[in-house]
Order: C-alpha cells, then structure tokens, then sequence
C-alpha cells in the first residue's frame, strides 16, 4: 500500500504518517522529489489524504492527480480527508476527476481536525486541551478505519445524496466544477489567487518562501513579493515570526497554529 498527502499546516500529514503505520503503507507528501510513476507501478493500493478546501481537492493535489492519472488508473483507492465541521462530499468528488478512468474506491473518510484559518472571529483557536482531543478522537477513527479495511469492510463517506448536495453547494462557490483541475474564474478559488498580503512587518526572513506549496512566495530586491498562485493553505500565516502575513481577510493574525504535533 501507498500512501500520498498533501497537508498545509501539519493536519493532514498527522493522519496520513499515523493510517501508514497502521497500515505498514510507503507514505509520501505530494510535495517531495520522489519517483511517483514507479512508487505507483509498484503498488495495486493507493491512500489519498488531503484537507478540503469548500467541499473541494486543493488545486495542487488536483494538479499531481491530473499529472500521473495514467499511473493511478486502475488502483484501488482509499480517500481520508480532514476538514473543521462538515465537508459534504469532500471524498467523493476525487472520483469526480477520474470519470473518463477507472479507479475502484474502497473506503473514503473525513476526520475533523482543528481549524488553521486564523484571522476569522467566527473561527477559534483552539486550546492544548481541545487539541488532544481532536487527537484522540482522531487516533480512534483511524484504528477503525484500518480494522475494516483489513477486514474487508467497504464504507463511503461523503458518497451519500444529501452529502452530495451540500457539498455541491460549497463547492460551486469554492471552485466551480469539480471535474476540472483549475478553478472557474468567477471561483472564490480563482479570485483568492492574488489574496495574499505582505504587511510592513515583514522582515524578509524567506521562512514562508521555502515553505509555500506552489512557490507563491519569493524575495525580489529584498522584499517578498506574490506570484498571485494561493491555493489558501494557510502554511505561511502559520509560521511567520513577524505575523506579516494575510490572507482572504487583510487583517493581522491574532494568533498561529503551530500544528497538533506541538501538543502531543
């Protein structure tokens, strides 16, 4: 079995790394120098963790799909994905860039984690005691998780109408048609792009350009400066030293998620 992740701010790469020990599966972010057209020729199984963006796939693990559709073609797929509250069909609409393929989805689960996005009021941080509690409840779901795929057990999250639905409904306002690698211009998506902001307290330390998923990031002339690619992961909010940086909603972030590694 393979697994491969993509995780903005530590969420995601929690369960991935946790469901391959379980799972004694090879584990692999999207973002690493690896050979992935070999580690897929040599695997029938194949786990796909990433967090959802409104209902959606992050458009950087869409693009790595799209890139080695040939080589996922006629897996066996398992799909975890981690979200704040209720993601809708945020599993199932992976099938949906398969649909002129042929993959067979074994199992699909969405676990919530904490939230990451903060410089939303509405959206908390939450303290070290909530923290493990996500962990526990999260470490719980996996064992299942991993005894009904060891046994045999087929469950879908995210495959029913009703999830259905809802997810269609955030995600025609996140991304548009969830068929498609980029984003419909008139996405929340497409114009989140050029949402980040570099405030003045900026020291151009270069953290965040080294951390950036999709090279958004780069100091031109001592100063870092956007490509305009955002796909909102929210990793270089994060880890500023300096909170310097916004995105979405151009005010300072009141405080920094450091991942629920920090608590464990």
């Amino acid at each position: 079995m393979l697994t491969l992740y993509f995780s903005g701010t530590g969420n995601t790469e929690y369960i991935a790394k946790s469901f391959s020990r379980l799972m004694d599966a090879k584990c692999f972010s999207i973002e690493t120098d690896t050979n992935f057209t070999q580690e897929l020729k040599d695997t029938d199984t194949v786990a796909f963790c990433y967090p959802i963006y409104g209902s959606r796939i992050p458009r950087n693990m869409r693009e790595f799909v799209a890139r080695y559709k040939s080589d996922i073609n006629g897996k066996k797929i398992i799909i975890l994905v981690t979200q704040a509250l209720f993601s809708g069909d945020g599993a199932r609409v992976f099938t949906d860039l398969f649909l002129d393929s042929k993959i067979d989805v074994i199992y699909a689960e969405h676990i919530n984690m904490p939230n990451n996005v903060n410089n939303m009021v509405i959206l908390r941080k939450a303290t070290d005691i909530r923290l493990k509690k996500y962990v526990r409840k999260a470490d719980v779901k996996l064992l299942r998780v991993c005894n009904d795929i060891k046994t045999g057990i087929i469950k879908k999250r995210g495959f029913s109408r009703f999830s259905q639905v809802l997810g269609c409904i955030q995600g025609k306002i996140w991304q548009g048609d969830s068929r498609k690698v980029e984003p419909d211009i008139r996405s929340a998506e497409y114009k989140l792009k050029k949402s980040v902001k570099i405030r003045k307290e900026c020291t151009a330390c270069n953290l965040c350009v080294g951390l950036c998923p999709v090279r958004n990031l780069l100091n031109k002339d001592g100063k870092i400066v956007t490509n305009n690619n955002c796909i909102v992961c929210y990793r270089c909010i994060n880890h500023c030293p300096a909170k310097a940086i916004s995105i979405m909603i151009n005010t300072k972030p009141g405080w920094l998620y450091k991942g629920i590694n920090n608590v464990l």
